[in-house]
């Protein structure tokens, strides 16, 4: 019986990766707290510690760690560094000399998380401690298996047999690794974690032992206090919520001091009111602790409270600058909006706290703004006049799918939900315009055929393999999901591929404007007349209508399809596409011109392609040629996607 223990952290990258100061504090921490004879009690040299080693080093400590070991060995892996996806969505663990070519991760350079799941698997050992401090971890967590003998001679001291995965964040979060604590310079999961051990709070059944489960939830507790944006997830398996990690002082009055303040600023939220000072200081008196040890241990809970209320002032000071300087106006930009949600993401707040704040700030921006439109009563009234001249009937439209002749694929979903792709012919086309800067130059781009959604995704059928619906607008299953990034339309393309095993993906920005074009090089998959658009889109005739109208999604498939089938290629919700922004096509390679089924990569990878116009969009946005963008991260209700299948 043996405890065994590879800690790895990463601080130092190539260019294309942010350092990561902490994660190497990250490896010292934690193999302090391992090998104290009164904590995690793992003999020194039992203990391999890797700072920013390359991937060969990194390899072969993860085979000695798993490799021939007995039945009853603990065994704990840990890394602190960047993890990354290729353009499959598969994850790797970062090394120093990770690097990406033309935006893709070079998958040479980085231990993928297939070769450490392998090692775990093959293991005999039946207590396994794997916790990862990194982006996307929670993906390691998908594929795993138990290896088990059937022979039970579980150790006291080790706990129960099983593994379990304890992750900084979900298989589609940033964990804010690159973000430390100001206190001790550590990434904000792992100090927690050091911190449950070191003073003894993660005991929580006050057995003297600190289970892994109990760590984990001592942690994530503080997490989400300090940075409720993360969510660190725990997966036992079999009874790997059991394993004993170390040691706790029980009966120890500081430890009983510490549990007693924990209990309180929970119970008040971040505070502590008057009744709960005087408790404290007779708790503290009764149990013998001075005041300088009492105020250090008040001050160490009270620590994520007080940080996450300074970054709430924070962002509250840097919008009233921004609005000061004028930099926000109403409405705002997508530039500062992208900014904005960037900046957000950053400090890691809620989404609730976010919009008190700018409610506060924002909202007399667009107050005053409304009232400056109401009192160009004639353009008003112009504009009402023109909304109602125009405003296109809500009648389903009805063709029978004969009269296209088109090869449709349906894939039947959980739940006996459909899902139908149409066959895009193989061809070529002039992509781009000349009414923006963004379009040109146009171009000739040939493409091979491939399938897309005859629909955008609906919410029944994101429910259907998700489990979930985000949409604000819930009004009916049958209308596009909408408050999806980028980064869960790749997670819902990576599901449905596992449950029916083709390869489904977001389309290329290529192939979404070809399908949309559908054999045209008109301004509109139609023709160039926009008042024919109410026959085939949801959208806001005008910028009046768009702000005061109650616009919403819609029922997919009620307005006219293009002419290769496609329904509401143009409005209801924006459709991501797999390729990152570029400013224009200037520079486009030629090998992306002569295949526009791949994606033209990008070194910014955080922007991505929106293409097609949403219902709160005017006509000019809904053209086939017209681009925008967003972050990656960033989920709106008029973002939604469509999905794309190669045939080749």
């Amino acid at each position: 019986m043996a405890k065994l223990a590879l800690l790895i952290g990463v601080s130092e990258y190539e260019p294309g990766l942010n350092p990561l100061p902490g994660s190497v504090l990250d490896v010292d921490s934690l193999r302090e707290v391992l090998v104290h004879p009164e904590m995690g009690g793992f003999a020194e040299t039992d203990v391999i510690t890797l700072k920013n080693p390359q991937r060969q080093e990194m390899e072969d400590q993860i085979y000695r760690l798993f490799a021939n070991r007995s039945r009853d060995d603990l065994l704990l892996f840990y890394f602190s560094g960047h993890g990354v996806r290729d353009d499959r969505g598969q994850l790797y663990l970062a090394n120093c000399n990770t690097r990406k070519d033309s935006g893709q991760l070079v998958d040479s350079t980085a231990v993928a998380a297939t070769y450490l799941q392998n090692k775990i698997n093959s293991s005999k050992s039946q207590r396994q401690v794997i916790i990862l401090d990194c982006c996307f971890s929670g993906a390691i967590a998908q594929g795993m298996t138990i290896k088990d003998d059937g022979v039970v001679d579980v150790n006291a001291y080790l706990g129960g047999k099983g593994r379990a995965i304890l992750t900084s964040s979900t298989a589609t979060e940033y964990s804010f690794g690159s973000e430390t604590t100001e206190e001790t310079g550590l990434s904000v999961y792992t100090r927690y974690l050091i911190e449950g051990v070191k003073t003894g709070a993660a005991d929580t059944d006050n057995d003297g032992y600190i289970g892994i489960d109990e760590l984990h939830e001592y942690a994530a507790r503080c997490v989400k206090e300090a940075a409720p944006a993360m969510t660190p997830k725990f997966y036992p398996m079999e009874e790997g919520y059991k394993i004993i990690l170390a040691k706790s002082p029980k009966d120890d009055p500081v430890l009983k001091y510490r549990k007693e303040v924990h209990r309180k600023v929970e119970q008040g939220k971040g505070k502590l009111s008057s009744f709960a000072e005087r408790l404290l200081v007779n708790k503290q008196n009764e149990w013998g602790i001075s005041a300088e040890i009492a105020k250090q241990i008040r001050d160490e809970v009270l620590q994520p409270y007080r940080e996450y209320e300074r970054k709430l002032a924070e962002y509250e000071q840097a919008l009233r600058d921004s609005v000061t300087a004028g930099e926000i106006q109403y409405p705002l930009s997508p530039g500062i909006e992208a900014d904005l949600q960037e900046y957000r993401q950053h400090l890691k707040l809620k989404e609730s706290d976010i919009v008190a704040i700018e409610n506060k700030i924002l909202l007399p921006l667009k107050i005053q703004y409304e009232k400056v439109l109401e009192t160009e009563e004639d353009l008003l009234e112009n504009s009402i006049e023109e909304v109602q001249s125009l405003e296109p009937e809500e009648d389903s439209f009805e063709q029978s799918e004969e009269s296209f002749n088109h090869q449709i694929l349906t894939e039947t979903l959980p739940g006996g939900i459909t899902l139908e792709m149409i066959k895009i012919p193989a061809g070529s086309y002039l992509m781009g315009s000349d009414e923006s800067d963004s379009e040109k130059p146009q171009h000739q781009v040939n493409l091979q055929e491939f399938y897309l959604g005859k629909y955008p995704v609906t919410q029944e059928q994101y429910q259907a393999i998700m489990g979930n619906n985000p949409s604000y607008f819930k009004d009916n299953p049958k209308n596009p999901v909408e408050k999806v990034s980028w980064d869960d339309a790749q997670e819902f393309c990576q599901k449905l591929s596992e449950k029916t095993g083709k390869s489904y993906r977001l389309p290329s920005e290529a192939e979404w404007e070809y399908a949309c074009r559908a054999g045209t090089q008109t301004r509109y998959y139609f023709g160039d007349d926009e008042k024919q658009l109410g026959e085939y889109a949801w959208y806001s005739q005008n910028l009046l209508s768009a702000l005061f109208s109650k616009s919403s999604t819609h029922q997919v498939g009620q307005k006219k399809p293009n002419n290769w089938g496609l329904h509401d290629m143009s409005g209801n919700v924006w459709e991501w596409c797999e390729d990152p922004w570029h400013d224009s096509y200037e520079n486009k390679p030629d090998n992306i011109k002569n295949n526009g089924n791949i994606i033209w990569p990008d070194s910014n990878e955080s922007r991505h392609i929106l293409r097609g116009g949403s219902w709160n969009n005017t006509s000019r946005i809904c053209r086939s040629a017209n681009r925008d963008w967003n972050n990656a991260g960033i989920r709106h209700n008029y973002n939604g996607f469509r999905l794309a299948l190669c045939s080749f």
